[in-house]
């Protein structure tokens, strides 16, 4: 079994400390918007990858939240089973919420997220799994970088493997964190 929980800040040091990315300073929407007004095939380009915030200004979703990605759910993804959700849109629900896996499943994390007033470069997904307040393992996925959107964004990790064996069994700690680079 395990339980989500948000925002431990050493996982997210521990993921700067392994990635060699840097993100790109970071420019408000207007700004790039505003570039290039002539060039017409650059404002299509930048029309096609920011989507409805290209004729917007900003993008809200959630006017009184003044954080820009805004996580919705986490869900486990294994074949043969329905998904497990996770809600995040309240994370004093979050806290000892459990799932339980089978040895040696192969499994998929689902995130869905908003991303709202700005772009978010170099998003990540941090995963710190403990059992018995010793740590096992640390994950870090690189999300990508996505324009605000009333729509929501999701993101799927690669295919994993549950632990298997005798000394695989038991309750398991998993702390995660979506964070952006940028804010980093």
């Amino acid at each position: 079994m395990a339980t989500t929980q948000a925002g431990d800040p050493d996982v997210a040091d521990a993921a700067e400390e392994e990635s060699n990315y840097k993100a790109p300073a970071q420019k408000k929407l207007e700004d790039i918007l505003a570039t290039d007004q002539e060039d017409e095939s650059l404002q299509k380009y930048k029309a096609a990858l920011l989507g409805t915030a290209a004729s917007k200004a900003s993008v809200i979703v959630k006017p009184d939240d003044p954080r820009r990605v805004l996580v919705q759910s986490l869900q486990l993804v294994v074949d043969g089973r329905p998904d497990v959700t996770i809600e995040l849109t309240d994370l004093n629900n979050v806290k000892g919420k459990k799932f339980t896996m089978k040895e040696g499943a192969q499994y998929r994390l689902r995130i869905n997220f908003y991303v709202q007033r700005e772009i978010v470069c170099g998003l990540k997904y941090v995963q710190k799994v403990q059992r018995m307040n010793i740590s096992l393992d640390k994950t870090t996925h690189m999300v990508g970088s996505y324009p605000p959107a009333l729509e929501m964004h999701s993101f799927m990790t690669p295919m994993e493997e549950a632990p298997s064996g005798m000394m695989a069994r038991g309750k398991f700690f998993c702390v995660t964190e979506v964070c952006s680079a940028t804010e980093s």
